[in-house]
């Protein structure tokens, strides 16, 4: 009896070991997102460019479209960055980017710093339409479909293999 009394313990602690060292294995990258699949959020956000500008959800209905979220105090959409123009300099979707929880003035500063690869860039200052959307920090990336479903999410910095071989391929497929 008091051996079982120390077994059951152990046997609970055994398995949290195996659980919580499979969890480890996970990349944090991966996190399925509840929205692909889904209608993208709402929102009306003025430009980051042009407070008097106002873009919407609807707004962008009808064409194939990505969705960069980015902060100037962000050192990973640094890392990002380049990579970003030179992706758009493709031109094969119109990329939008929400700059998420900054300053008017940093946002600004930034990308005439380093480039801009955005159509436009919507200004969430309080962060309130990039929790709509699930963003968990930033960078994130969305592209969003012509009916204004989302069909891709990246959690990080986009990468050279991420954009050749599944956003690319995506956006073709979409507007074919």
């Amino acid at each position: 009896m008091k051996s079982l009394r120390f077994l059951v313990p152990l046997a609970i602690f055994l398995g949290l070991v195996v659980f919580l060292g499979a969890g480890l294995k996970l990349d944090p990258k991966e996190v399925p997102s509840p929205l692909i699949g889904k209608p993208a959020p709402t929102f009306a956000l003025t430009r980051l460019d042009n407070v008097g500008q106002t873009i919407r959800r609807e707004d962008l209905l009808g064409k194939v479209w990505m969705l960069n979220v980015w902060a100037s105090w962000c050192v990973a959409c640094r890392e990002e960055h380049p990579l970003l123009v030179e992706f758009a300099r493709k031109k094969l979707l119109p990329i939008y980017g929400l700059n998420y929880k900054d300053e008017r003035s940093a946002g600004l500063r930034w990308l005439a710093n380093l480039g801009n690869p955005y159509d436009a860039s919507l200004f969430d200052q309080d962060g309130r339409v990039g929790i709509d959307w699930g963003v968990y920090g930033v960078p994130e990336t969305f592209i969003i479909d012509r009916e204004g479903f989302i069909r891709f999410k990246q959690i990080g910095p986009l990468t050279p293999d991420v954009i050749r071989t599944q956003i690319e391929p995506l956006v073709r497929r979409l507007n074919g």
